[in-house]
């Protein structure tokens, strides 16, 4: 029955029966006096609530809501709640390698001129991602190749590397490296190794470096 069906859209609009008769004009009591609705009736919450299917309403075929209306509900309530999940707290600020020096120098800080960008990857969610950063080179070909981005986690002491690991060293000299860190043989120094063997693994003098980050995850860019 029709007023089934239009019982079906009062409940969906999460109104009560008297909002219902304020939006469409008809008259209090009408649904609990009648078993059919004329054609002006229907154009009347047809006007009012434009995203119900009239097949539908008329006939009880199809469904209650127009396809592209339902199609633009779903996408809307998916970047509400999109929306509703980023905060600052989540986004990840991108690095612009080429201004990013010894990036935290003394106390490891990002300043803001640094920040080329801003991303939220649901992957990261829980661990601790101070910020990403794009590769630059093929020293670490085939881990890491130009344009992908690592997810770093910025070290306050020598003693938090984790040896094999790949780490991101921002140094005064050479500029950020993006190297897998071992214990030198040299005292003073820490060993960066690369995972392309075309580049030899170099002693970095531990008063060179600026910053150290650990990579915790990374996006392969295509």
């Amino acid at each position: 029955m029709i007023v089934d069906r239009i019982l079906k859209i009062i409940k969906l609009k999460n109104i009560n029966k008297s909002k219902f008769y304020s939006e469409t004009g008809l008259s209090n009591g009408f649904l609990d006096k009648v078993k059919d609705i004329g054609c002006s009736k229907l154009e009347q919450i047809l006007k009012v609530y434009p995203e119900i299917n009239p097949e539908w309403l008329i006939t009880g075929h199809g469904t209650m809501i127009k396809a592209e209306e339902k199609e633009d509900k779903i996408i809307a309530e998916r970047i509400d709640t999109f929306s509703l999940n980023i905060t600052n707290e989540n986004l990840i600020p991108i690095m612009d390698i080429e201004t990013i020096g010894g990036f935290g120098s003394a106390n490891f800080s990002i300043s803001q001129n640094n920040i080329s960008d801003y991303c939220q990857i649901p992957a990261f969610k829980g661990k601790k991602v101070d910020f990403m950063i794009p590769v630059r080179g093929f020293s670490m070909y085939p881990r890491y190749k130009t344009g992908d981005l690592v997810a770093c986690t910025i070290i306050s002491e020598n003693t938090f590397i984790q040896w094999n690991e790949v780490h991101v060293i921002a140094t005064r000299e050479q500029g950020i490296l993006l190297k897998r860190l071992n214990k030198s043989e040299k005292e003073g120094y820490l060993k960066a190794i690369s995972d392309n063997k075309d580049f030899p693994p170099i002693d970095i003098p531990e008063s060179e470096i600026t910053g150290i980050a650990l990579v915790v995850g990374g996006v392969c860019v295509e």
